[in-house]
């Protein structure tokens, strides 16, 4: 028989795995999304584009291993600290995503290797793949799509903010 007192004990480790779950979710979702841009769409991201994406390949373990320590029970501090260092990934994420569309919208200056290309590409009648190297990405002061108005680097900040928020949460649940 089950008591009150059961099922209050779990329910931390059940907030947590769900934060995890979510945070999974979504960091899976919004770079698989960006990956669909570039590979299916044609989109060619810039420099601080694909920057934006690594706290996503960092976090996306490190969500699987919380959902996964807080689903197994582990003790509750592994899946704790594990959302802390998601949420603080997201934290980073959203400091590039705020950064990214500041250079879009000229608020400050961008970095200076982040060049547009111009004109087709000259490969010297050589192959396209000895001509990969010669490529510069796209500009990181022009945004390739507005979604309502906020470029994809804006959409990026507030994912990172809500997955952020969910992680933070999931880790200041007691045990």
């Amino acid at each position: 028989m089950t008591t009150v007192a059961t099922h209050a004990a779990g329910l931390p480790a059940h907030r947590q795995r769900d934060a995890a779950l979510f945070a999974l979710v979504a960091m899976v979702a919004t770079v698989g999304g960006a990956l669909a841009l570039q590979h299916l769409g044609g989109y060619i991201p810039c420099k601080l584009c694909l920057e934006q994406r690594t706290p996503y390949y960092i976090g996306i373990p490190l969500m699987a291993l919380a959902f996964l320590s807080a689903s197994f029970r582990l003790p509750a501090v592994i899946a704790r600290v594990l959302l802390l260092a998601g949420g603080l990934l997201m934290a980073w994420g959203f400091y590039l995503g705020v950064y990214h569309a500041g250079v879009e919208w000229a608020w400050w200056p961008g970095p200076t290797d982040c060049g547009a290309v111009s004109g087709s590409v000259d490969t010297g009648g050589k192959g396209v793949l000895d001509a990969l190297n010669a490529v510069v990405p796209p500009s990181c002061d022009q945004a390739a799509l507005r979604i309502f108005g906020l470029s994809l680097a804006g959409w990026n900040a507030i994912a990172t903010l809500v997955i952020g928020g969910v992680a933070f949460w999931g880790a200041a649940q007691k045990a």
